[in-house]
């Protein structure tokens, strides 16, 4: 889903809301949500899931248009870890 269909899907559901307040409430949603991975806080959304900041270790990657190495300097990187409903319904038992 793009930002864009959450925001009409939003709109369709609570008719009271224009879509320009639709796009502004999505908008600050993100960006807390951005601002607090960029301080390094974990997000959690019970149900649904968690985010946090990793750190990824320094490696030599190989570029695979020309195969040259090329060494990368440690990153942080997003990780999802799903809640346990969420889980749940991708995972159903049999």
């Amino acid at each position: 889903m793009k930002k864009s269909e959450l925001i009409v899907k939003i709109a369709q559901k609570n008719p009271h809301l224009t879509i320009k307040d639709v796009e502004k409430i999505v908008s600050v949603i993100l960006g807390e949500i951005v601002g607090a991975l960029a301080t390094g806080n974990r997000v959690e959304f019970r149900g649904f899931g968690s985010f946090c900041v990793r750190k990824r270790a320094p490696r030599t990657a190989k570029n695979p248009k020309t195969g040259k190495r090329v060494d990368l300097s440690y990153r942080r990187v997003v990780h999802f870890k799903t809640g346990k409903e969420l889980h749940a319904m991708l995972n159903p038992e049999i």
